[in-house]
């Protein structure tokens, strides 16, 4: 088996991550967006001796809070900003398009490849649903019944969790077949008590994972019948003991990123702690926990051939806004995978 090694890329951003992710078609390109107004685009060098370079970097006119590569054949991104646009970025030329703008700004987008959608999810409360393929075209606007928190997207389905704890999944093909704003497939309450925090879905399409701002992550299958619902659960993660002098019990981080691993189907999970742990969703365990980074980790991603984990790494929010800086204290770092390392062991 080969082993792990890990690395960090060179000229970080100077603000906070809030996004990365690996191009669909290629496991050497990342790109990562961050609240110091830019984009970054990097390469990993093949081969022995792993590093980076940083190929390009665009810039907006405020926080970048999403991002996510476009068709693989066109060298496309799009972000979600803070200056309440989604904007398409040509990689090759630099040049910007504003495809929508919200009322208020953009948290997330997601691009779906088999639907040629894109959809933005912002905190108007509402989400515009792009269809590419007519690009001359109005988004869709879909109301939303809460503020969008997260997003994310199978293969024919969306997962938008809200405020209030509330989660309406989509059906993909009825978006890209509609004209109007059509019913969500399903709508539900989390199973996590506080905040949600990220969502991710299962790259068989199955169901997905959402995680909390109280150290919690739940599992939960998308077949709406009674057996598949018995098989969600949740659990706790991201804590540490608080010293017996402070009155001891548990020290809760939020956990802020979640990525499942598109071969294996296992998961990462990173936290306020500082720590990216891996589990088993269907054996329901950890498998392994990585040794802790030097800042809250922010954001996770895996490359589509599930070689390689990247770690946004950056100060938390957890002390509030004030003050608050990740200039030279924000990091990313790419994880090469041995070749089991994120294989599930199976149900026991």
């Amino acid at each position: 088996m080969a082993p792990s090694t890990q690395f960090e890329l060179p000229q970080p951003p100077t603000d906070a991550v809030s996004s990365l992710v690996f191009s669909p078609d290629s496991s050497h390109r990342l790109l990562v967006s961050s609240w110091d107004k830019h984009v970054y685009l990097y390469q990993l060098a093949e081969g022995e001796g792993d590093n980076a370079n940083l190929l390009n970097k665009y810039e907006h006119r405020a926080p970048v809070l999403d991002v996510c590569f476009g068709d693989a054949s066109s060298n496309e991104a799009y972000t979600a900003g803070m200056d309440r646009q989604v904007k398409k970025i040509d990689l090759t030329s630099g040049e910007q398009t504003v495809l929508s703008k919200h009322s208020e700004p953009v948290r997330c987008v997601v691009y779906s490849s088999a639907h040629n959608l894109l959809v933005s999810a912002s905190w108007d409360n509402t989400l515009h649903v792009h269809k590419l393929s007519d690009p001359g075209s109005d988004p869709l606007v879909i109301p939303l019944p809460g503020k969008p928190h997260a997003l994310s997207s199978s293969p024919t389905k969306l997962v938008v969790a809200m405020t209030a704890r509330l989660v309406h999944i989509y059906d993909l093909p009825t978006l890209a077949a509609a004209t109007s704003p059509p019913a969500p497939w399903q709508t539900r309450e989390s199973s996590l008590k506080f905040l949600t925090r990220a969502v991710a879905c299962m790259p068989n399409d199955a169901g997905y994972a959402t995680s909390s701002i109280e150290g919690r992550v739940a599992v939960e299958w998308f077949e709406d019948t009674p057996e598949s619902q018995a098989r969600k659960y949740a659990f706790k993660c991201h804590r540490q003991a608080a010293p017996e002098e402070e009155g001891g019990g548990d020290i809760v981080y939020p956990v802020n990123a979640l990525a499942f691993h598109p071969i294996y189907g296992t998961f990462a999970s990173g936290g306020g702690d500082g720590t990216v742990a891996l589990w088993d969703a269907e054996a329901k365990r950890r498998m392994r926990q990585y040794q802790k980074f030097p800042e809250a980790v922010a954001s996770l991603g895996f490359s589509g051939d599930g070689k390689y984990l990247a770690i946004g790494v950056c100060p938390g929010f957890e002390t509030g806004m004030e003050d608050y800086t990740g200039q030279g204290r924000t990091r990313v770092f790419v994880r090469e995978l041995g070749e089991t390392e994120a294989k599930g062991k199976g149900t026991k």
